[in-house]
C-alpha cells in the first residue's frame, strides 16, 4: 500500500488529534495504570516526561498528515522515547510490558481515529481511508521501536556486566574451595600421623582445623544455592508480609542470638509484601553478622529491626534496617564492606565466615531495582540498610493503613 496517497481526512484527523492531544494522553495513561496497577506519578514520574506526551501525540498527527516527515528524524521525539525505555527498564518492567504500553497507545489512538472519522463529512476512498490507519500504526510502531531498543540495549549491558561478575565470581569461589580442601587434605593426612595422633593436644588442633574448614565449604555452597535461587523470575517468587518474614529470620537465629546473649527485638514493620526468599536472604545475612559480631564487653547487646516505606522521586521505597550496638566496623573497612570474600574483622575476632554473605545481599537487592548500603553515625555499633521499589499504587495507600498487602 501507498501510505502516501494525498488524503484530505488525514488532514483533518491530524488537526483534531493536535486539538484533543490531551485527552488522548489522559486516556493513555488511564489505560496503563488500569493494567499495571502502579501509581500515576510512576508511569510518567517527570513533569518533563509527562508534559511531552502531548507533543508526542502532535508528532504522530504531523507523520499522519504529511508521512515523508519521518519520525526519527525528529530529535527530541528520540530522546524523549529513549528516555522511557530507561525509565521503564530501571523500574522493573519487562519487554512484554513495553509492548503492550504501545499497544494500549495503538489502541486509544486507533479508537479516537474510528471515533472521529464518524463524524467528518468530506469525501474520502477506502483506499485513503486504510493509507491513514497505515500511518497511525506505523508511527506507532517506530516509537515503539526506539524505546524496546534503548531497554534491550540497558538490559544486554547489564547482562554483560553480570557474566563478567560471575566469571570473577567464579575464580574467587574456586580460589576459596582449593585452599579450604588444600587444608583439609593436610590436616586430615597429619592427623594419620602416629607421633600427632597420639598426643591430644596436636590432634585436637587439627581435627579443629579440619571441622573449621569443612564448615567454611559448607559455607561457600550454601551461598551458592542461595543465589541460585535468586536467578528465578521474581514474578514466580513467593511473597508473604514482611513481618512474616522478619518473625522467621529472628527463630532461624534464636539459638545464635541465646548463645551470644544478643536481645533481638523487632520493631515498626509495615504490612507490605516482600519477595519472601529475597529479603529473608538479605535480613538473614544482616541480623547474623549483628549477632557474630557482638561486643563482648557490654552486658545488654542488641540487634533491632525496622522498616517503613518512603516516598521518593520516582515513586515509593521500602526501606528496612538492621541496627545494633556491636563491634562496629573500622573506618577504613567501610568502603570494602559489600566486596566478595571481604571480612571487615576477619584477624580481629576469630570469627568464622566466608566474606561472601554482604555482597549476596548487594546482589538480591539490586537484582530487585534496590540498593544495600550501611551506616555509622551513632556512637556505637553499625546500621546496615536496603531499600526495594513499591511498585504499585496500594503500598503508598499503606502508609495510610490500608487493608490489603502491596506487592514489593
Amino acid at each position: 500500500m501507498d501510505i502516501n496517497i494525498n488524503c484530505k481526512l488525514a488532514a483533518v484527523l491530524a488537526e483534531r488529534m493536535r486539538g484533543e492531544r490531551n485527552d488522548l494522553t489522559r486516556r493513555w495513561l488511564d489505560r496503563i495504570v488500569a493494567r499495571v496497577d502502579i501509581d500515576p506519578n510512576t508511569v510518567f514520574p517527570t513533569e518533563e516526561l509527562l508534559n511531552h506526551v502531548p507533543l508526542l501525540m502532535d508528532r504522530i498527527a504531523d507523520y499522519l498528515e504529511n508521512p515523508a516527515v519521518d519520525i526519527v528524524a525528529e530529535s527530541p521525539v528520540v530522546g524523549k522515547a529513549m528516555e522511557l525505555g530507561e525509565l521503564r527498564y530501571a523500574q522493573g518492567f519487562d519487554v512484554h510490558e513495553i509492548l503492550k504500553e504501545y499497544e494500549l497507545l495503538g489502541g486509544v489512538l486507533f479508537a479516537f481515529l474510528v471515533r472521529t472519522v464518524e463524524n467528518i463529512d468530506d469525501p474520502c476512498t477506502r483506499a485513503e481511508l486504510l493509507a491513514c490507519a497505515h500511518r497511525l500504526f506505523r508511527a506507532v510502531s517506530i516509537i515503539q521501536q526506539l524505546t524496546t531498543s534503548q531497554y534491550l540495549r540497558l538490559a544486554s549491558e547489564r547482562v554483560r556486566e553480570r557474566e563478567d561478575r560471575l566469571r570473577g565470581f567464579n575464580r574467587t569461589v574456586t580460589h576459596e574451595l582449593k585452599n579450604r580442601i588444600s587444608a583439609v587434605l593436610g590436616a586430615g593426612q597429619l592427623l594419620e600421623d602416629p607421633h600427632i595422633s597420639a598426643d591430644p593436644e596436636r590432634r585436637a588442633r587439627f581435627a579443629a582445623m579440619v571441622v573449621q574448614n569443612a564448615e567454611g565449604m559448607q559455607d561457600v555452597l550454601q551461598n551458592l544455592l542461595e543465589l541460585s535461587k535468586m536467578d528465578s523470575d521474581s514474578r514466580h517468587q513467593r511473597n508473604v508480609p514482611l513481618p512474616r518474614v522478619a518473625a522467621e529470620v529472628c527463630r532461624q537465629l534464636r539459638e545464635m542470638s541465646s548463645a551470644r546473649n544478643v536481645r533481638v527485638v523487632i520493631e515498626d514493620m509495615p504490612d507490605v509484601e516482600v519477595n519472601a526468599g529475597a529479603i529473608e536472604l538479605c535480613l538473614t545475612n544482616y541480623v547474623s553478622n549483628a549477632i557474630k559480631y557482638s561486643d563482648p564487653s557490654r552486658s545488654n547487646r542488641w540487634v533491632r529491626l525496622r522498616a517503613d516505606v518512603r516516598a521518593g522521586d520516582g515513586g515509593a521505597d521500602l526501606v528496612i534496617a538492621v541496627e545494633d550496638n556491636g563491634l562496629g566496623v573500622p573506618e577504613e573497612a567501610r568502603d570494602k564492606l559489600f566486596s566478595r570474600f571481604y571480612r571487615a574483622h576477619g584477624t580481629i575476632t576469630g570469627v568464622e565466615g566466608t566474606g561472601l554473605g554482604l555482597s549476596i545481599v548487594r546482589d538480591t537487592v539490586e537484582s530487585l531495582g534496590g540498593r544495600a548500603w550501611a551506616e555509622f553515625d551513632q556512637s556505637a555499633g553499625s546500621r546496615f540498610l536496603l531499600a526495594v521499589p513499591c511498585r504499585r499504587a496500594a503500598d503508598r495507600e499503606r502508609r495510610g493503613g490500608a487493608a490489603s498487602a502491596p506487592d514489593v
